[in-house]
């Protein structure tokens, strides 16, 4: 199969350039990525329509991948506990290497074809849950492997890939391919492609955590109150609805750990 992702940077002689030269092309090649996921808004819709019915009836959301694929879906999982106030096991993200392979790569991890599906064992994957692999090329063992027997055990399958026609996109029920082109440093798909993944990544549990009730307009009302700045946030949320001070809004929400479970006492 050809890749995309691998083919040659439109650009050349790299190293000649100017510092300018060089991030005025990264940034013209950057600015390719949102049309290129706007074209796949529809796949993603279905996904997240697919999510919201799952997560309603006790599922949860894995994200599998390697690499810098992996790095993104651990990313966006970690940030839904403080951003939305769920659990930390709701959207769960997955990396070929385990947790030390976030920092450092480990060698070979990405091509074991049973691996992921042993991660996803361990954490008592079912037909409850929805599995996002992600993969820039399509083509990650780690991630193949892991969705083709979810299908075998009829648990729902999406993908973020970067190429047409993949086999990571064979093995998913709801396939998003997002078409970025070739990357400014040849093969560097952590440049458009990780970028393109990131985009997908946020709109994915955003509109998932929305349609699921964890936003009151546009504000985060069960984010955790985990620094000062948060504190002072939820606090002029609270007296934008209401007629209390600063004082008195801060302490009603110390008191009761969160924007909306302050309102519920306020509005009794």
């Amino acid at each position: 199969m050809s890749k995309i992702t691998e083919s040659d940077s439109h650009y050349d002689a790299l190293e000649q350039m100017s510092t300018d030269e060089l991030l005025v092309s990264i940034n013209k090649e950057d600015s390719t990525v949102s049309n290129a996921v706007k074209n796949v808004i529809p796949n993603i819709s279905t996904l997240v329509n697919v999510v919201v019915e799952k997560l309603n009836y006790g599922g949860r959301l894995f994200y599998l991948g390697a690499g810098t694929s992996g790095r993104l879906g651990i990313l966006d999982a970690s940030e839904c506990p403080p951003t939305f106030g769920v659990s930390h096991d709701l959207v769960i993200g997955l990396i070929a290497g385990g947790d030390g392979a976030i920092r450092k790569a480990v060698e070979f991890a990405e091509d074991d074809f049973d691996l992921g599906w042993k991660d996803l064992v361990s954490y008592n994957v079912s037909n409850k849950d929805v599995v996002v692999g992600i993969a820039a090329s399509g083509t990650t063992p780690y991630v193949i492997g892991a969705l083709k027997k979810c299908q075998a055990n009829q648990i729902t399958t999406s993908c973020i890939v970067c190429n047409s026609n993949s086999k990571v996109a064979s093995f998913s029920d709801y396939p998003i391919e997002v078409i970025v082109g070739p990357e400014f440093v040849t093969g560097s798909t952590r440049m458009k492609a990780g970028t393109a993944q990131k985009l997908v990544l946020n709109m994915i549990t955003t509109s998932s955590m929305i349609k699921i009730g964890k936003i009151i307009g546009n504000k985060m009302v069960d984010m955790q109150l985990s620094n000062s700045k948060l504190i002072e946030r939820g606090t002029k949320m609270i007296m934008n609805k209401t007629s209390l001070s600063f004082d008195v809004a801060k302490k009603i929400l110390i008191e009761n750990g969160s924007v909306r479970n302050a309102l519920n006492k306020i509005n009794g």
